[in-house]
């Protein structure tokens, strides 16, 4: 592993600690060269189905897209880097779990958009703002209806 500080590819592991889930092995390192400490994460690596633009483009899976597009929306609010990942774990995990060579990216944002309703409210409209692209205030209004129906069946229920 390559010292991200001067570059020198000799370090020892000084900790190394699972998550929650074991899924992921949290490394601490210290570079035999500048004693600098770094962090390393191994996670498996997982075949994740292309995405299908909305214009019929196929990209590849970018779990930092997903990430940077959640923490856009949580900016400034009460939402962790903790819950953002989380979720986006259990999105992946979804996602292997559908066994599909190809999702349309669209399934991907509805999800997202499910996923922040339960974590933050704010950033849910946020997000969805900018992903259903609002024509005028009245979609706007609409979506918004569309939430507190929701929570409201959910408090009912």
């Amino acid at each position: 592993m390559k010292c991200p500080y001067c570059g020198h590819l000799e370090n020892k592991v000084v900790d190394s600690r699972l998550n929650k889930e074991n899924t992921i092995i949290r490394r601490r390192r210290s570079c035999e060269s500048c004693s600098q400490r770094f962090t390393t994460y191994e996670r498996l690596e997982v075949m994740m189905p292309m995405l299908i633009k909305k214009d019929g483009r196929r990209e590849a899976y970018d779990r930092y897209k997903v990430v940077e597009g959640l923490k856009k929306a949580c900016e400034k609010r009460p939402v962790s880097m903790k819950d953002i990942d989380e979720f986006v774990d259990f999105l992946e995990r979804e996602l292997q779990d559908m066994g599909e060579r190809e999702v349309p990216t669209r399934w991907i944002g509805e999800k997202m958009m499910e996923g922040l309703a339960k974590l933050d409210e704010v950033a849910y409209v946020r997000f969805a703002s900018v992903y259903r692209q609002f024509k005028d205030i009245n979609e706007f209004m609409d979506e918004l209806k569309g939430l507190l129906d929701t929570k409201k069946e959910d408090s009912d229920g």
